[in-house]
Parts: C-alpha cells; sequence; structure tokens
C-alpha cells in the first residue's frame, strides 16, 4: 500500500449540505494519491453520508468512517484519527468557518521543522464577534490556571501533528474537550506548539449543535470545567505512580 504523506478527518454531524463545499475547497488536492479526507458521519440525522458517499467513486482519496450514534464531537473526531495512514494527521470543523485548506498551510509549517522535533501545528482565529471572544478569554484564562499550562483559543482550527503523536492519546473525551486534551497533551509533552492566523467567518449552512444560546454555552462551560478538573486528578495520579 502506497505511503500517505497527509491524513485530513473532518468530523460531520448533520453537515449534509456542507459535504459539496467541503469537496469543492479540497477538490486540488482529492486526487493526489499522497493524501486522504476522512470524513466522518458522526451519527449525523441527516443525509450527510448519503452525500459523502456520493462523491466517493470520483475521488478515490475520500473516504467515509460511520459512527451510528453521536456521542460527542470528540468521539468524531477520534473514529477518524485512529483511521488515519499518514505520516502528517490532522482534523478541522465542517461548518467551514475555518477554511479546510488552512489545514494545508498546517502541514507546511510543520513540514519545514526538524523531523526530529516535536511540533503541534495549530490554527489562531482572528475576524470573530466580540463576545465569542470574550467567552473565550474567560475559559482561557480558567483553563490555564487549573492546568497550569498557558491555553489560548483552544477550539481554534486546524490542528496538525506527526504520525507518533497519536501513541500519547489515552482516553481522550468524547465531547468538545476534546481540543483541550490534544492541545493540553502536547504542552504537557514539550512539543512546540506552533500558531498561525486562520480567518474565522460564519457558517454557510446547517446550524450549530452546540451554540444555540445562553443556556448552551453554560453547559459548554460545564462540561469544559468538569473534564479540565477531571483532567487535573489524573495528573495527579499519574504523578504518584511515577
Amino acid at each position: 500500500m502506497k505511503k500517505i504523506e497527509f491524513s485530513l478527518i473532518i468530523p460531520c454531524y448533520n453537515e449534509e449540505k456542507n459535504i459539496p463545499l467541503i469537496i469543492d475547497r479540497l477538490k486540488s488536492r482529492l486526487n493526489k494519491k499522497d493524501f486522504e479526507l476522512i470524513l466522518v458521519d458522526n451519527g449525523s440525522k441527516d443525509h450527510t453520508q448519503k452525500a459523502i458517499k456520493s462523491f466517493m467513486n470520483k475521488h478515490p482519496s475520500l473516504k467515509l468512517v460511520s459512527v451510528k450514534k453521536n456521542i460527542g464531537y470528540g468521539w468524531g473526531i477520534y473514529s477518524g484519527l485512529k483511521k488515519a495512514r499518514g505520516e502528517f494527521i490532522g482534523w478541522t470543523h465542517a461548518d467551514l468557518q475555518a477554511n479546510p485548506l488552512d489545514a494545508f498551510k498546517a502541514l507546511d509549517i510543520l513540514k519545514k521543522q526538524d523531523s526530529e522535533r516535536k511540533v503541534f501545528v495549530k490554527g489562531r482565529r482572528y475576524g470573530r464577534k466580540l463576545f465569542d471572544k470574550l467567552f473565550t478569554w474567560g475559559m482561557n484564562i480558567i483553563e490555564t490556571l487549573v492546568l497550569r499550562r498557558i491555553l489560548y483559543d483552544i477550539n481554534a482550527q486546524p490542528n496538525v501533528f506527526r504520525y507518533d503523536f497519536m501513541n500519547l492519546i489515552n482516553e481522550p473525551p468524547k465531547e468538545f474537550s476534546f481540543d483541550l486534551y490534544m492541545y493540553y497533551i502536547a504542552k504537557k509533552k514539550g512539543y512546540k506548539i506552533i500558531r498561525f492566523p486562520v480567518y474565522f467567518g460564519k457558517r454557510i449552512h446547517g446550524k450549530s449543535s452546540w451554540n444555540t444560546g445562553i443556556m448552551s454555552k453554560y453547559k459548554l462551560i460545564k462540561r469544559t470545567l468538569d473534564f479540565t478538573w477531571d483532567l487535573k486528578k489524573r495528573i495527579k495520579q499519574e504523578k504518584q505512580i511515577n
């Protein structure tokens, strides 16, 4: 089997209308033999899977991973990561608020680094509304204080790293704390974190599965903080064992 250079994972939950747009954005890359695009149907209730399948005959580098029941954003990403064959691996969102081609900018940055260096490349968003930025800053301050690592714009996309980073993953969260977990692990293991600017625009089709108002933000805060404290407990237990 020919070696794959780059695997890009995109979790999709009810993104039927965005699938053709994702394919169109990545069409210049889809016919390259050293690239695979893994679209994860993360338990969608619409025709996301059908939309993905409609492009698979035309684009052999397009792969489908099907998750029967949606149990979280993080599980969708992790399901795709486990199927990746690339020397370099990354993920981004299906809502197109960030251009999926940004993942290739991250890849270029990573490839320019010394191959022996531990590097994790992550986007840094601009173009967001003030309220959303304030919300993010508040969460970042709390997580930085609790985990004692400087963490900012945690949910920014894309995220790209070498395959061997996968060996560090141990029981990752199944929901939105997945980005926090991966970012934190990279920091904890001494990876060089490289951030680069990524424009963050409006969603084109569909609606967010979580950002639907004040209550949804409250629930996200609670879930994230619960995971943050659980992660801190795990860190203490690992130190005691070692």
